[in-house]
């Protein structure tokens, strides 16, 4: 019965919002980003949500690192992956965030190897690998997503922080450019899935759906991390 109510209300939200014009949102909201990178061992954690923040001063040359429009029944390659990133802060209403992903990680690594401040580029790594498992970020922009962007963002959002030991780390080995594709390319596999599983079961995201989703993130950064640490040895 309550999931009967559920899912009527959200049919009558989504015939009101699809008269309605929402911006694109962001992925997580900041809680969830911050406990992302904090599970994957990242020490300055607290830089997580300002990609978000920097949107508000770049506008569509950032919001377009945090998300890919992809339509019903694609498969994301790790070619289509590596393609993405020379699209790096352009302007694209498609989207490009997993070539975000290695764009941003190859200018840690250049700068920190030339001894320069390089911090910055791996919290906006971090950033945009959170990204990568919200299943809304990974289909299309469409009414349902336009009216449940913000509501799948904050799922967990109050309790994350003090429930961190629910986003549970899996081992992953990333070895080079090739290993970092594929497995941006399984995991946007996977969101996007759920994505059109939820627009097709009319439905929001589960919490535990949601911890799981972050998992897939937290386990790619912590691979990441240990990567670029020997590369910038």
């Amino acid at each position: 019965m309550k999931r009967a109510f559920r899912n009527a209300f959200v049919l009558v939200v989504l015939a009101l919002g699809s008269q309605l014009t929402v911006p694109l949102a962001d992925a997580w909201f900041d809680e969830t980003h911050v406990a992302v990178a904090k599970a994957a061992g990242y020490a300055k954690w607290f830089n997580a949500c300002g990609p978000d923040m920097i949107k508000l001063k770049m506008g569509d040359r950032e919001r377009h690192n945090h998300y890919v429009n992809n339509p019903r029944g694609r498969v994301v390659t790790p070619e289509m992956v590596l393609a993405q990133v020379e699209k790096y802060d352009q302007i694209d209403q498609q989207g490009h965030l997993y070539g975000a992903i290695i764009a941003s990680l190859r200018n840690y690594i250049t700068d920190k190897k030339e001894g320069k401040y390089a911090e910055y580029h791996l919290a906006f790594c971090a950033h945009y690998v959170a990204d990568l498992s919200q299943p809304l970020h990974n289909m299309e922009y469409n009414s349902f997503n336009k009216m449940y962007d913000k509501a799948v963002d904050g799922t967990v959002n109050d309790e994350v922080l003090a429930n961190s030991d629910k986003i549970q780390i899996y081992p992953m080995i990333i070895a080079g450019e090739s290993d970092l594709a594929k497995e941006i390319a399984r995991i946007a596999n996977l969101s996007m899935g759920l994505g059109y599983t939820l627009e097709d079961e009319t439905r929001l995201l589960g919490k535990e759906e949601a911890y799981q989703q972050l998992g897939h993130s937290a386990s790619l950064f912590k691979a990441i991390l240990r990567f670029a640490e020997r590369e910038t040895r």
